[in-house]
């Protein structure tokens, strides 16, 4: 969990990097909209780029700690897969600057960087990959869609969920989250 200032940071650089471009915005301009120094942002932070890691980094840290605690719950897959998918919609939804800024910023990401997002992104899929392949094994879902593309088919509409979705639009995210829960459910029964 992020403390006050580093929050007013991060904060600060999503908006002006959702607004008007990682190239082109300073780390001045970073310092001013959080009203705080220089000093004090790389305090927290070593560079820009380590800025845009942190603001991926908190949103799938607490993406998978809600689908670990949901995993924990040991509910049917139905209520699983529901359950995971609404938390992941909503999640994204709310925080849809910061999800659109890190996809459209991710090639920024150095070697290393890549390789974390990679392992961390990959984990997400098998945890929910296993869901699925455990529901069509225990025949409470179809399997005539395999596991593997119901899962890509799942997590591509919510990676695309910062191209379309607008937080002053006409569904909330909880609403957008039920509703794509219902889609994937009746496509698995």
């Amino acid at each position: 969990m992020a403390g006050a200032t580093e929050q007013k940071i991060i904060d600060a650089a999503v908006r002006l990097f959702a607004s008007q471009g990682y190239d082109a915005t300073s780390v001045q301009e970073i310092v001013n909209a959080a009203g705080i120094t220089k000093g004090a942002l790389y305090h927290y932070f070593r560079s820009k780029d380590d800025l845009l890691f942190e603001i991926y980094r908190l949103l799938i840290t607490a993406q998978s700690a809600d689908m670990d605690r949901i995993i924990g719950l040991g509910l049917p897959a139905g209520e699983t897969v529901r359950e995971i998918l609404a938390s992941l919609v909503s999640s994204t939804a709310e925080r849809v600057d910061e999800t659109a800024v890190f996809v459209r910023e991710l090639h920024r990401l150095g070697e290393e960087r890549m390789t974390d997002f990679r392992a961390e992104r990959r984990r997400y899929h098998e945890t929910f990959l296993a869901v699925i392949e455990k529901g069509q094994a225990d025949g409470e879902f179809s399997s005539v869609v395999p596991a593997d593309t119901v899962v890509r088919i799942a997590l591509g509409v919510v990676n695309q969920l910062p191209m379309w979705f607008r937080p002053d639009g006409p569904k909330t995210p909880g609403r957008l989250a039920e509703e794509i829960a219902d889609f994937v459910l009746a496509g698995l029964r």
